[in-house]
């Protein structure tokens, strides 16, 4: 792939493999065959795809070995409909892939949904659970690491009502856009290019839109499982950060006053200005304090 691909390019160098019956989408970055450079599994956000970290993609090959599945529902992937979706299938799928490329120890770098599949494989991680890689340490960017701190948008919360089945299935790219471009920075908006990017994901292999109201399933997870995953934070002995966008209305300064207050030592970084998708609307800032974070030289 060229070192900014486009999303056909990008789906056309995927790597595929069986999860439950089930195609999955994964790519690798880097160079494999160089062992001296430590695995980075990136656990991609709602609603859409790994396809997130293409403008890092190309600065952290550099560094590490890359690996990032779309997950099961998402992106370049099955989506089902008839499948039980939840944070801890996710989890075992994560775990998987890991336990097929013969992957045994990685460092983490996960968004939204992907922080919370991250917290639980923390949670196995602490408890030292069999059939679970061994985290060197974890990245957090925009979440809902803290089910109290996440502002839920209107189309989420309607996905999420009991009209949501309903909801899901009347979304359309309109609708979508403006919903998903209201969790952006006011001066890092996304364009018409990548809203096209992120629709096509979205919509991608029977879309989202017959699934959504199953996804969103992750709230009420969230608020079921807070004690294993907010507890997974507090007791980790590896290394944390959070990188935060601080304009983000659905989990941004506020969920990041949280962090400091609830988890040990807190590592925390804002993004002045940049919202939901940090990486999208400014890779070069996250990648520079995730490098930080590693101790990684870099110039950008």
């Amino acid at each position: 792939m060229a070192a900014r691909p486009s999303l056909n390019e990008w789906q056309d160098a995927a790597q595929h493999f069986d999860w439950r019956g089930q195609k999955i989408a994964y790519w690798q970055g880097g160079d494999w065959a160089d062992t001296s450079k430590p695995v980075l599994m990136l656990i991609h956000g709602f609603p859409t795809a790994s396809w997130d970290w293409v403008d890092m993609w190309a600065p952290l090959s550099a560094h590490f070995r890359l690996l990032a599945p779309d997950m099961i529902g998402f992106g370049f992937s099955a989506k089902p409909p008839a499948y039980d979706y939840s944070i801890r299938d996710q989890a075992d799928l994560h775990a998987g892939l890991c336990a097929a490329l013969g992957i045994a120890e990685c460092h983490v770098l996960a968004h939204d949904y992907g922080d919370t599949v991250a917290q639980e494989l923390l949670a196995r991680h602490n408890a030292s659970e069999g059939g679970t890689p061994k985290l060197q340490s974890v990245v957090f960017l925009n979440g809902g690491l803290f089910p109290e701190t996440h502002h839920a948008t209107f189309n989420q919360k309607l996905l999420h009502s009991p009209i949501g089945f309903l909801v899901s299935r009347l979304m359309t790219e309109k609708r979508f856009r403006k919903g998903f471009s209201e969790v952006f920075g006011p001066n890092t908006q996304p364009d018409d290019a990548a809203l096209k990017e992120f629709w096509a994901l979205v919509t991608a292999n029977g879309g989202m839109p017959a699934i959504g109201h199953k996804l969103i399933r992750y709230i009420a997870e969230r608020r079921e499982n807070r004690e294993r995953w907010v507890g997974a934070l507090q007791a980790a002995q590896i290394p944390l950060r959070v990188i935060d966008g601080g304009a983000d209305p659905v989990s941004g300064a506020h969920m990041v006053a949280r962090y400091r207050e609830l988890v040990p030592d807190p590592d925390t970084v804002i993004l002045e200005g940049i919202g939901h998708y940090p990486q999208v609307e400014a890779p070069d800032a996250v990648l520079a304090a995730f490098l930080d974070f590693h101790a990684v030289p870099h110039t950008l």
